[in-house]
């Protein structure tokens, strides 16, 4: 069955991780958000990429980022220079940043960038960059305008967001990969990444609602799966920000975004959210109800086949 996962970070990278353990090498393909990306230290990071790709990799470290068994020399170093290190970069992750940057600097696409890097790792998976153009998330705050990782790292989520715009969406579009996976597609998911900051950006690049259209007039399920969970986000802001823009914390709230996109036919909620069913059904959504919380690998492993089964033919 081949599978595309459109996802975020930690809660993207989990399902994928759970897709990925029940699906044949090369059948899952995760299309990542790349709006959180970031110039740092001269470095190019991509935060949720990186975190799919170490997940996938069976490499990730406990805190959800970054690599397992890291040091923190450069940091230290930097931090005795006088050198802001808010976003900390450990000294193994640090090789991925070198790498890619002089990829691109050299003219290379991201996609292919990427391709390279997810080879080296081991991972038997496709994970593909939402565009080779630069898009950049920023928040707007009661006091401005902020760069999304100031938002969420620096400033630990604190302000409240009054908008979200995705800088540089406008003049970038779909790679040929994206298209050809979507053709391909047997299963379109949706992951319980944060639908604002993580699915927002995906969705905005121009051709990819077009093109996840088409599979689903072809008959290919697209389901997705709340990461809001009892109205409370599972991990990150989630919920704060969907109050800041005036919509509903909750599960309803996120089917409500993504029905209005025309992006779904099945939404996935906890069953601590089971009283919401019928108003999501409302939504003109097919709803499955079960144990969303992927607390261990066999949580993301029987999500996976939950969401699989909500996608096949009756």
């Amino acid at each position: 069955m081949r599978v595309v996962c459109l996802a975020g970070g930690v809660g993207g990278a989990k399902l994928a991780d759970g897709l990925q353990q029940i699906l044949a090498p090369g059948e899952l393909t995760v299309i990542v958000n790349t709006g959180d990306d970031l110039e740092r230290h001269s470095l190019l990071i991509c935060p949720d990429h990186d975190t799919v790709m170490y997940t996938l990799a069976g490499l990730a470290g406990s805190q959800g980022w970054g690599l397992a068994g890291e040091t923190w020399r450069v940091m230290g170093s930097l931090a005795r220079l006088g050198e802001g290190t808010w976003f900390r970069l450990g000294d193994k992750d640090i090789a991925t940043h070198l790498y890619r940057t002089e990829r691109v600097r050299r003219g290379e696409r991201l996609t292919d960038v990427a391709a390279e890097l997810g080879r080296a790792l081991g991972v038997p998976s496709h994970i593909l960059p939402m565009t080779d153009a630069p898009v950049r998330t920023r928040v707007r705050t009661d006091d401005g305008w902020l760069d999304f990782q100031d938002y969420f790292v620096r400033m630990h989520q604190e302000p409240d967001v009054r908008e979200v715009r995705f800088e540089g969406a406008d003049r970038a579009a779909i790679t040929p990969e994206i298209s050809e996976a979507l053709r391909a597609a047997e299963v379109i998911v949706v992951a319980p990444s944060n639908p604002i900051v993580s699915i927002g950006p995906i969705l905005a690049v121009p051709g990819m609602l077009d093109a996840i259209g088409a599979a689903r007039r072809r008959g290919v399920p697209a389901v997705g799966v709340s990461g809001i969970v009892g109205g409370k986000a599972l991990r990150g802001p989630a919920d704060r920000m969907l109050v800041g823009l005036g919509e509903e914390a909750s599960a309803l709230g996120v089917a409500r975004r993504y029905a209005s996109a025309e992006l779904l036919d099945t939404f996935v909620i906890d069953t601590l959210d089971e009283s919401l069913a019928a108003e999501v059904r409302s939504l003109g959504l097919k709803v499955v109800v079960t144990d969303t919380v992927m607390a261990d690998a066999a949580g993301r492993v029987r999500l996976a086949h939950d969401i699989l089964a909500a996608g096949a033919p009756a």
